[in-house]
């Protein structure tokens, strides 16, 4: 994802003129917009779609990790016990 600053920071103000613009762009772009009031970020914006693949991603790698850690702390099942747990 290529943040482009001249279009992906906006006002708050500009917001309540068009907020539709707003959506179509990050739903669109697939990028997300930093929301600013007296030059300060306040919030971001993106596509809902965008949100969920995130939180997806986010929820496999921390699913990634922990298996690893298990693995490092010695708590690893074998693949044929795992077989036979599940009547495979």
């Amino acid at each position: 994802m290529n943040v482009k600053f001249s279009e992906d920071i906006v006002p708050l103000s500009s917001v309540k003129v068009n907020p539709g613009k707003l959506v179509n762009q990050v739903v669109k772009t697939h990028r997300p917009v930093l929301l600013t009031s007296r030059g300060k970020g306040v919030a971001v914006v993106q596509s809902l779609e965008d949100y969920e693949k995130g939180v997806d991603e986010c929820e496999f790698m921390r699913a990634v990790v922990q298996g690893v850690t298990e693995i490092d702390e010695g708590k690893a099942i074998a693949l044929e016990e795992v077989k036979n747990k599940l009547g495979l």
